[in-house]
C-alpha cells in the first residue's frame, strides 16, 4: 500500500521563479493524483554486497571463531541439548554445562543448512522466499514500550499492539510482523502468547514469530500457525510457517528457553534466525574484529546444533553486533561500527551459504534527526550488506525499547524508497528516450511530450512523508513537520484498515483451541 501519490503534472508553459514561487502549491501539497499502487512484495536486491573484508581478513574471523568453540566452549544451559551434542560428537565437559566443538564437527554440522528456502503466511500472496538476492522487512519487535505525539510513551498494551498490527498489515513492503511489536503487560504473562498470537493470525495474513521461551510456547505457536494457514501438521512440516529467534546470552552461552526453541522449532522443520546480542564494550571485545569473532563462533554453535536436531532444517545467520558508549554503557545504533559489523556479517554469512538477518536499527528517542539518519546508515549497511531478513524495520526507537507510532511511518517510506532504488534501472530504447529527444530538440522541455503524459503518474517515486510545497506555501498551512505529517498519516491508514479475510471454520478453530488453552491454564509463570 503506498501513500497517494502528489500534485498534478507541473505547468506546461515557461514560469519564471516569481510567478512560480506567487503560484504556490507544487508537490507535497495537497495530494489529490491517485497512487502508482506499487507493489512491494518479493523484493530483490540487485546490488553487489559490498565487502569490506580481505579474503584474508574474513579467513582469519572465521578461523578464530573456531579456536573459540574448540578451546574455550560455550556453557549450553540445559541438559537434552548437551547430550544432542555429545551423540554428534562434541567435547561435554562432564559435571559442567561447558561444551567444546571440534572445528570439523562445526564444518560438518552447517554443512546441511539450506541457503534458500520459503517461509509461508495464511495468504501465499504474502509467502517470502528467504536467502539469495531476497530482502524482506519485518516490523520492530519485542519492545516494552509505545509512543504517539498524544499519547506519550507509555507501557506496552494490547490496544496499541493491535493497532501496530494493523499497520504492519496495511503496507506490502512491510512483509512479516515480526515479534510483538510491543509487549502488551496488559495481558497476563500465562496467556500473553495465546491473545497475541491469535491477533497475528487474524489481524493479518502475514507470517509471523514465536517467542521461544518454553516449550508450551513453542508448541502453542506452533499450533496456531497450523490452525490459521488450515493444513495439517504434515503439510507445515514441508512447509515452513513460523519463525522464532534464538539469541544467545553473550558472552558464550546459550540459556535453556532457546536451546528448547531450537529443538521444539528445528525438529518441525520451522525457522531458526540464530542471532548473537554482541554489543562490542559490553557482551564482546571493544574491537568490533574482536566482537565479529565472538558472533560469528556463537552463531555457529545454534546453526549447528539446528542441524544436529534435524539436518536440513531451515535457518539463518543473525547479527546484531553494534558498540556501546563507553561513557555511559548505553547501547549505539546506525553507528560506522554497527555499520562495519553488518557488511562483514553479510560477508560470514555467504562464505558458509546461510541466509543473513540484520536491522535497522537508531537509538534516538524521538522522531528526530538522529532516528531518521541512524536509521538511514543502518538501512545503507543492510542493503549494501547483502541482508535477506531485516528485523525492526519499521518502528523502532529508543535502541529497540519504544515503538513509535510516528517512526513506523517514517521508516516505511524510507523502505519504500529502498525498494525503489534496488529496482534496476530500465535502460530499453523507450527509457532511452530517443524520439522523446528528437522531438523537444535543443531548448525546449519535456512536460507536454507524448513520452512524459504516458508515464508521469508513475515515472517518480512518491514520498509518504517529504513536503515538497515552496516555503510560502509551507508557511501558510502552519508550517507542519515531518512529525506532522506521520502522525496524521498513521491515523489515516488505521482508519482505512480492513482485517484480512478468514474462512469462518478456521477463526472458530483458532478461537476454540486459544479457549481451551487458556482453560489450561496457558503457561505457568511465577506470579
Amino acid at each position: 500500500m503506498s501513500e497517494p501519490a502528489t500534485a498534478a503534472l507541473p505547468e506546461t508553459e515557461t514560469a519564471n521563479a516569481g510567478e512560480r514561487r506567487r503560484r504556490g502549491g507544487g508537490r507535497g501539497g495537497e495530494r489529490t493524483r491517485p497512487g502508482a499502487g506499487h507493489s512491494y512484495l518479493n523484493l530483490v536486491n540487485s546490488l553487489k554486497p559490498t565487502e569490506l573484508l580481505s579474503e584474508d581478513a574474513l579467513e582469519a574471523i572465521h578461523e578464530t571463531s573456531l579456536t573459540v568453540l574448540e578451546e574455550i566452549g560455550m556453557d549450553i544451559i540445559l541438559p537434552e541439548a548437551r547430550e544432542r551434542m555429545k551423540a554428534a560428537g562434541a567435547d561435554v565437559s562432564e559435571g559442567s554445562d561447558r561444551v567444546r566443538f571440534d572445528r570439523g564437527l562445526i564444518m560438518e554440522m552447517i554443512a546441511s543448512v539450506p541457503s534458500h528456502f520459503t517461509l509461508h503466511a495464511r495468504n501465499p500472496r504474502r509467502n517470502v522466499e528467504i536467502g539469495g538476492n531476497n530482502l524482506v522487512f519485518a516490523q520492530v519487535a519485542s519492545a516494552p514500550f509505545v509512543a504517539d505525539r498524544e499519547g506519550g510513551r507509555r507501557a506496552g498494551n494490547r490496544k496499541d499492539f493491535r493497532k501496530l498490527l494493523k499497520l504492519a498489515q496495511s503496507y506490502d513492503v512491510v512483509h512479516l510482523t515480526g515479534g510483538y511489536p510491543v509487549e502488551p503487560v496488559d495481558i497476563h504473562a500465562s496467556i500473553r502468547h495465546l491473545d497475541c498470537l491469535s491477533d497475528l493470525a487474524k489481524l493479518t495474513d502475514k507470517a509471523f514469530h514465536v517467542y521461544s521461551l518454553g516449550k508450551q510456547r513453542n508448541l502453542d505457536g506452533l499450533e496456531i500457525a497450523r490452525i490459521a494457514r488450515g493444513i495439517s501438521a504434515e503439510q507445515m512440516e514441508r512447509e515452513p510457517s513460523l519463525f522464532t529467534v534464538i539469541n544467545s546470552s553473550s558472552p558464550l552461552r546459550l540459556d535453556g528457553p532457546m536451546l528448547q526453541g531450537i529443538i521444539e522449532m528445528s525438529s518441525r522443520n520451522q525457522v531458526v534466525i540464530m542471532t548473537p546480542f554482541t554489543l562490542a564494550g559490553a557482551m564482546a571485545p571493544v574491537t568490533i574484529a574482536g566482537a565479529l569473532v565472538q558472533q560469528n563462533a556463537e552463531a555457529l554453535c545454534g546453526i549447528a546444533f539446528t542441524q544436529m536436531v534435524r539436518k536440513g532444517a531451515p535457518v539463518i545467520y543473525g547479527g546484531f553486533t553494534s558498540n556501546v558508549d563507553m561513557k555511559t554503557g548505553a547501547p549505539a545504533f546506525g553507528t560506522p561500527e554497527y555499520m562495519k559489523a553488518v557488511i562483514a556479517g553479510g560477508q560470514l554469512a555467504r562464505r558458509y551459504g546461510f541466509p543473513y538477518r540484520t536491522s535497522n536499527t537508531n537509538a534516538g528517542n524521538t522522531l528526530d534527526a538522529q532516528s531518521a539518519y541512524e536509521s538511514a546508515m543502518s538501512l545503507w549497511a543492510v542493503t549494501h550488506g547483502g541482508g535477506n531478513f531485516v528485523m525492526h524495520a519499521a518502528g523502532w526507537t529508543e535502541g529497540g525499547l519504544t515503538a513509535s507510532f510516528e517512526k513506523f511511518i517514517l521508516d516505511v517510506d524510507m523502505l519504500q524508497m529502498v525498494a525503489e532504488f534496488l529496482k534496476p534501472l530500465d535502460v530499453s530504447p523507450d527509457a532511452l528516450a530517443l524520439d522523446a529527444v528528437r522531438e523537444v530538440g535543443p531548448g525546449g522541455h519535456y512536460f507536454g511530450t507524448a513520452h512524459t503524459l504516458a508515464r508521469y503518474e508513475t515515472a517518480f517515486y512518491s514520498p509518504i512523508l517529504s513536503d515538497w510545497r515552496n516555503f510560502e506555501t509551507w508557511t501558510e498551512a502552519g508550517q507542519p513537520t515531518t512529525y506532522d505529517h506521520a502522525n496524521r498519516i498513521f491515523k489515516e491508514v488505521l482508519a482505512r484498515y480492513e482485517r484480512p479475510a478468514m474462512d469462518p471454520a478456521i477463526e472458530e478453530e483458532l478461537d476454540a483451541f486459544v479457549a481451551r488453552r487458556k482453560e489450561e491454564g496457558g503457561v505457568a509463570t511465577d506470579f
